[in-house]
C-alpha cells in the first residue's frame, strides 16, 4: 500500500467518526416524537423577604379613620330586637327603635 492510499483511509475513518458523533448528538429515542413541543420552562423561585420587625424607638402609628357605620336598616333592626329584649310592647318599640336608629 503506498503512503498516499493510507492517509486516504486515515482521513475518510476520521471523517467518518466526527460525522457519527455529530449524528449521535442529535438521537431522539425511538417512543419520542420530533415534532412534540418542548417543556415549559420551569418557575421563577419565589422572593424571600425578611418580615418587617417592629422598632421599640419607634413612635406607635394610630388609625384615626372612623369605623364604617351600618346602614339604617341594619341599625333600625338591631334597636327592635334591643327594645323587644328589654321587654317593650309593640307599641313603644317602634318610638325607641326610631330615636335609638338615629
Amino acid at each position: 500500500m503506498s503512503p498516499m492510499s493510507r492517509l486516504s483511509i486515515c482521513f475518510v475513518l476520521m471523517a467518518a467518526l466526527c460525522t457519527e458523533q455529530a449524528a449521535h448528538a442529535q438521537y431522539v429515542s425511538p417512543g419520542a416524537s420530533r415534532l412534540a413541543p418542548l417543556s415549559p420552562q420551569p418557575p421563577p423561585p419565589p422572593k424571600i423577604e425578611a418580615p418587617k420587625v417592629p422598632q421599640f424607638d419607634a413612635p406607635p402609628r394610630y388609625n384615626y379613620q372612623p369605623l364604617p357605620r351600618n346602614s339604617f336598616g341594619d341599625r333600625f333592626t338591631k334597636c327592635l330586637d334591643a327594645a323587644a329584649a328589654a321587654g317593650l310592647g309593640p307599641a313603644d318599640r317602634g318610638t325607641y327603635a326610631r330615636s335609638c336608629a338615629n
